[in-house]
C-alpha cells in the first residue's frame, strides 16, 4: 500500500522550502499546515565577516569549516561587496575545507572550491569531528587553526569538542535566525494543537521548535498544546532537532532513515494505514 496520511493534519514549521513541504504533504494525502517559523537575516554589519576574510586571505587559519550553504554564500555576498572575492576565493582554495553534508557542498562547488572531508549523515557536530578526527594521523588536530562559519546559533559543542582536541578555534557568525514577522500562522498553528486538531508535527530543525515555543507561551497555551503534541506524531528531521525537542520535554516519534525531507514526509505517512 502507497504511503498515505489519508486526510490528516500535518504541521510543518518550515520557512524558506515552506511550497515544497506543503506540496509533499499533499501529494501523500496530508492536509498542510505550513507555519514558518523562523527567517534568516544578514547580519546588520559586514565588519565581522570582512575580519574573517582578511584573516583568511593573510593565510591565518589552516582550515575553515562550513555548517550551511546559506553561511557560504552570505560570506561570499560580504566579500563582493567589499571587492574582495578573488584573493578570498584564492585562499580559500588553498586550505583544507572541511563542510556539513551536501548544502555546504553545493555551495562550494559553485565556487569551484574543493572540499578536503565532509561530514556524513546525519550531518551533525558529531560526524564532523568524525571526518576530521579520521585524518588525524595525516593532520592532527592539536595546534591547528580552524576557523567555523556558524549559522544562526553557535555550536558550542563543536566548539568545544576541536579545542579539547588542541585546536584554536575561531568562529563567525555569516547570518542570524529571526522570528518570523508574520506571527499569524504560528498562532494558528498553536491554536490548532491546542483544540488536538493536529496530527503529525514535522519538524526540520531545532531552531523552529523553539521558536514556536516562545509563541506558545506569549499566548499561554503551554499545557493545551503539549496534550495536543502528546497525541500527535512527531517527525524529526534528525538528531539536532530531537535534541531540541527533548530539551523540551517531547520525545519524537521517530526520525527517518536519513535526514532528507521528502523521506521524511514520507516515512511519516507510512505510519498510516487506514483513513482516520
Amino acid at each position: 500500500m502507497s504511503p498515505n496520511f489519508h486526510g490528516r493534519s500535518v504541521l510543518a514549521f518550515e520557512s524558506r522550502r515552506a511550497n515544497e513541504i506543503e506540496t509533499l504533504i499533499s501529494t501523500f494525502g496530508g492536509r498542510p499546515i505550513v507555519a514558518p517559523a523562523m527567517r534568516e537575516v544578514a547580519n546588520e554589519s559586514d565588519a565581522a565577516a570582512l575580519e574573517f576574510a582578511e584573516a583568511l586571505i593573510a593565510r591565518r587559519f589552516d582550515a575553515v569549516i562550513f555548517l550551511t550553504g546559506v553561511g557560504v554564500r552570505a560570506l561570499i555576498d560580504a566579500v563582493d561587496r567589499a571587492g574582495r572575492r578573488e584573493p578570498f576565493l584564492s585562499a580559500l582554495a588553498d586550505m583544507k575545507v572541511i563542510t556539513r553534508g551536501p548544502k555546504p557542498v553545493a555551495a562550494l562547488r559553485e565556487l569551484e572550491i574543493p572540499v578536503w572531508v565532509n561530514a556524513a549523515e546525519p550531518n551533525t557536530w558529531r560526524e564532523v569531528m568524525t571526518a576530521v578526527e579520521a585524518e588525524s594521523r595525516d593532520w592532527p588536530l592539536g595546534g591547528k587553526r580552524i576557523a567555523i562559519q556558524e549559522y544562526g546559533v553557535s555550536n558550542e559543542e563543536l566548539i568545544d569538542a576541536l579545542r579539547a582536541g588542541g585546536a584554536d578555534v575561531t568562529a563567525i557568525r555569516a547570518y542570524q535566525w529571526a522570528m518570523p514577522e508574520d506571527l499569524g500562522p504560528l498562532e494558528s498553528a498553536a491554536r490548532a494543537l491546542a483544540r488536538g486538531t493536529v496530527d503529525v508535527v514535522v519538524v526540520t530543525s531545532g531552531v523552529q521548535f523553539v521558536h514556536f515555543w516562545r509563541v506558545v507561551q506569549t499566548m499561554g497555551l503551554e499545557v493545551d498544546v503539549m496534550h495536543g503534541l502528546d497525541r500527535a506524531l512527531i517527525a524529526s528531521i534528525g538528531p539536532s532537532a530531537s535534541a531540541e525537542l527533548r530539551r523540551h520535554h517531547i520525545e519524537p516519534t521517530f526520525e527517518p532513515s536519513h535526514p532528507k525531507m521528502g523521506l521524511l514526509i514520507r516515512e511519516a505517512a507510512e505510519r498510516f494505514t487506514s483513513p482516520a
